[in-house]
C-alpha cells in the first residue's frame, strides 16, 4: 500500500462518506479498502445496517477507486449500482468495503465491492460502472 495514496485520500474531502463516518483504510489503483463502525443512526429495524447505508459505503469506496485510475483532469460519476444482501451486519459490528476492478476502460470503469462484518461473513457484494468524464478542450 502507497501511504502516499493514502494520505492524499484521506485529506480528499468526501461529505457522505465523512457523515457515515468512513474510514478508507487502504489505497492502491487495484483495490481499495473502507471501513464504517455500524451505529445505531445507521441501522434499521432490528438494529443491523441498513442497505442504503452499504450501498452509500460500495458506492463511495468504488468512487475512490476510480478517482486512482483517472488520467489528469478528467472527473468520474456513478452511472450504475447494484447489491446483492446476503448477511446482516449488526449494530456495534464494523462493516469492511474492499474494493477491485472488473474493467478499467478509458470511458467507462466497472468495480466489485465486497462488504464483510467483523467475522470475516460476506455481508453484500456490489457491482458499480463509474462514467469517466474527460476534460472539455
Amino acid at each position: 500500500m502507497s501511504e502516499d495514496i493514502l494520505a492524499a485520500i484521506k485529506s480528499f474531502p468526501v461529505p457522505l462518506a465523512e457523515t457515515l463516518g468512513m474510514t478508507f483504510i487502504a489505497a492502491e489503483p487495484d483495490c481499495v479498502v473502507a471501513e464504517l463502525k455500524v451505529r445505531k443512526e445507521l441501522c434499521t429495524v432490528p438494529d443491523i445496517l441498513h442497505g442504503g447505508a452499504i450501498m452509500a459505503l460500495a458506492d463511495n469506496t468504488g468512487a475512490m477507486a476510480t478517482v486512482l485510475n483517472l488520467p489528469q483532469g478528467a472527473t468520474t460519476t456513478t452511472v450504475e449500482s447494484k447489491t446483492n444482501f446476503l448477511a446482516p451486519i449488526p449494530v456495534g459490528d464494523v462493516a469492511t468495503a474492499t474494493c477491485t476492478p472488473h474493467h478499467r476502460g478509458g470511458r467507462l470503469m466497472v468495480w466489485e465491492t465486497r462488504i464483510t462484518r467483523g467475522d470475516g461473513r460476506l455481508c453484500a457484494v456490489v457491482t458499480q460502472s463509474q462514467l469517466v468524464m474527460l476534460p472539455k478542450a
